[in-house]
């Protein structure tokens, strides 16, 4: 089984990736959280700084792009080349409204005839591999299957289903009995994404689907980031692994951002995911959502360390 690392914009950035990488691994992909080519084609700082390859260092990385301008794709692909990046992935999947109103993201799947077009001028004119990730539609299941002969047409280099519409957001449960139509009808590899939380959710979905070879995990690694290292060999996550890896993302925070709002921000969507890890987190975590000094949060998260232990749901 391969796993890939998905993307979560303002979680998943280069500074959390590399700590992952380094204390945790066994990842086969890390996918970049999206870019937004915009009428500048400039890169955004957050942007150029998550593709250097130097934050990017021992690790095959993906950056996906999200928009529905083939010649914004052809662009950002292009100056992604320059960088070293042999392989893109186009964002159909993203369900926020701010971006689906725009007719991106999962919001690009509601205009088959539109999307087929895209692809057509993105394949034709990108010396790149282009992988897909995408949901099964907009507002019902039926609409994959139009979707999927769309993908048919054109060489992925894969197809990474979420099978969720985009009106599901992340509710509700995702749709295996559309996945599993489409693995007997795709042309191209397929990963699956969606809700494999525990070693528990990974050996169900193996169980029924004994022929996908890909997975993608993105708040099921949030939530534990041993969850591969379980899955793959067995062995739990454990509190100094999981304090090392805090505190190389903590500290990297202090040197890039600016502020202790701006660090604190990024540590509280940290734990948001990871506090159920540990046993009686909920008045630890409540402290961390309200601290407003590094000093408070610190605190917080030593005794949090220091007096509970790490309990995993399987």
């Amino acid at each position: 089984m391969r796993f890939y690392f998905a993307p979560l914009e303002g979680i998943s950035g280069y500074v959390y990736r590399n700590a992952y990488h380094k204390y945790f691994g066994q990842v086969d992909k890390y996918f970049i959280p999206f870019i937004m080519p915009n009428q500048f084609g400039h890169l955004s700082s957050r942007e150029k700084n998550d593709i250097l390859p130097e934050h990017n260092e021992g690790m095959y990385a993906v950056p996906q792009i999200l928009t529905s301008s083939a010649e914004d794709f052809i662009g950002t692909a292009q100056k992604l080349k320059t960088y070293g990046y042999e392989e893109v992935n186009l964002n159909l999947g993203c369900p926020s409204k701010t971006v689906v109103t725009k007719g991106r993201g999962s919001g690009f799947l509601a205009y088959p005839d539109k999307l087929d077009c895209f692809l057509e001028e993105i394949f034709r004119k990108t010396d790149m591999k282009i992988s897909i990730k995408t949901r099964i539609g907009k507002e019902s299941p039926e609409e994959f299957e139009r979707l999927l002969d769309i993908y048919n047409q054109y060489p992925l280099e894969e197809l990474i289903i979420h099978p969720r519409l985009q009106t599901d957001m992340y509710k509700n449960t995702p749709n295996w009995d559309v996945f599993g139509e489409a693995l007997g009808k795709c042309k191209s590899q397929v990963c699956y994404n969606g809700d494999i939380f525990t070693v528990g959710d990974y050996e169900r979905f193996t169980q029924k689907f004994p022929e996908v070879e890909c997975v993608m995990l993105g708040r099921g690694i949030l939530s534990n980031p041993g969850l591969v290292c379980t899955i793959r060999k067995g062995t739990p996550l454990e509190k100094e692994t999981l304090k090392a890896f805090h505190d190389q993302v903590y500290g990297e925070y202090q040197t890039v951002l600016s502020g202790a709002k701006t660090i604190l921000f990024k540590m509280k969507e940290m734990w948001f995911y990871m506090g159920p890890v540990f046993t009686n987190y909920e008045k630890y975590v409540k402290k961390i959502r309200k601290s407003e000094k590094l000093s408070v949060y610190e605190d917080v998260v030593e005794r949090l360390f220091v007096e509970q232990e790490i309990c995993i749901n399987e």
